[in-house]
């Protein structure tokens, strides 16, 4: 890979790293039992898509310290996307979500595959939570056979035990404080082990680990990835109540009908006198909200100023990232490689 950073190019081989591994699991699956179809095809679909953040980072983490280019390292790299295929398919199950990347999540479309079952969705959503299980393995797989030496691999694997936990308590937390009185601390907290971690501090620092990074080149990732983290899911609070459903594919109203603890939902809470929160307990408080209802709470989050609110949180995260960059005085290519990402990561449309 030339020394300049083409983030196309590297999602190109991440995806046939992902491909090839996903879909020799499904044919060991079959060969099983050709009955397991249904569960090999959302094993596959899950890795179909995705921007491959969480591997960039992890290579660049490699990188920074000094090691070249490798493709045993691209397969390592790859193994956080599994990591967050897995956490995909149980964060929708757990949510109820209907819909991911414009196409039906796995407890919905593994439906047909049941229909004889006594309870359809039951039996759904079980197999799609043993899919999930499968591609949460199947990381720790691709990982440990990547090609990368056995010492190098030893260096990070103690790091792989605290992104479980990370998310595990993050994605728990999210679940204790739903329907919870919104609070933003809260919030940020749910968001920061939820997604923040995972999604670039843990990549980046398993990456470094691999390379043998140093303490304070350690230190300066998490500096940079805890608050590009935050950024990025507070990036996704804001799309997956003001985005386009054509460029997310998700459900507009999954926030709102899950009462999930949003840093947006926490802001408009906070900034809402004690006639607007009524409006919105009794918003929030209907089974199944409508297209009016929907609207109703963009409506007052507008008048409220909370989506920009939220865009001041962002840029405030992104900007704490970049200072703490800087002060690594990396080599151009990752610094530039890195500075790319924290904006691609916080300014988008999906």
């Amino acid at each position: 890979m030339a020394e300049r950073w083409e983030p196309t190019a590297f999602k190109a081989r991440v995806d046939e790293v992902l491909r090839r591994c996903a879909a020799e699991e499904a044919d060991e699956l079959t060969a099983v039992d050709p009955a397991l179809g249904p569960v090999a095809g959302q094993l596959e679909s899950a890795v179909a898509d995705g921007k491959r953040l969480r591997a960039a980072f992890c290579y660049w983490g490699w990188r920074a310290v000094g090691q070249p280019d490798s493709d045993a390292l691209v397969r390592a790299a790859a193994s956080m996307e599994l990591v967050h295929a897995a956490a995909v398919v149980h964060d929708d199950l757990i949510d109820d979500s209907p819909l991911r990347h414009g196409r039906p999540t796995a407890h919905m479309a593994l439906r047909g595959a049941v229909a004889h079952h006594p309870r359809p969705a039951a039996g759904a959503r079980s197999l799609a939570m043993l899919v999930g299980d499968l591609l949460m393995s199947l990381a720790g797989q691709l990982f440990v056979t990547s090609g990368l030496p056995a010492a190098y691999l030893g260096r990070a694997r103690p790091l792989w035990a605290a992104l479980a936990r990370d998310l595990v308590a993050g994605e728990s937390l999210e679940i204790l404080r739903t329907g919870a009185a919104p609070d933003t601390t809260a919030s940020l907290k749910v968001i920061r082990y939820k997604t923040a971690k995972y999604t670039v501090e843990q990549p980046l620092l398993i990456g470094g680990a691999l390379a043998g990074a140093g303490g304070r080149l350690r230190e300066g990732y998490t500096a940079y990835g805890v608050p590009l983290g935050e950024a990025f899911q507070l990036r996704d609070d804001l799309l997956g109540l003001f985005g386009d459903p054509e460029a997310t594919g998700k459900a507009e109203a999954d926030d709102v009908r899950g009462q999930r603890p949003t840093a947006l939902l926490a802001e408009t809470w906070r900034l809402a006198g004690d006639g607007e929160r009524a409006r919105l307990r009794d918003l929030l408080g209907r089974p199944e909200p409508d297209g009016d209802a929907l609207e109703a709470v963009r409506a007052l989050m507008r008048r409220l100023k909370a989506p920009e609110r939220v865009e001041t949180m962002i840029a405030e995260r992104v900007d704490e990232a970049l200072r703490a960059l800087d002060g690594l005085n990396l080599p151009a290519a990752p610094a530039a490689a890195l500075t790319a990402l924290a904006h691609s990561a916080a300014v988008r449309r999906s």
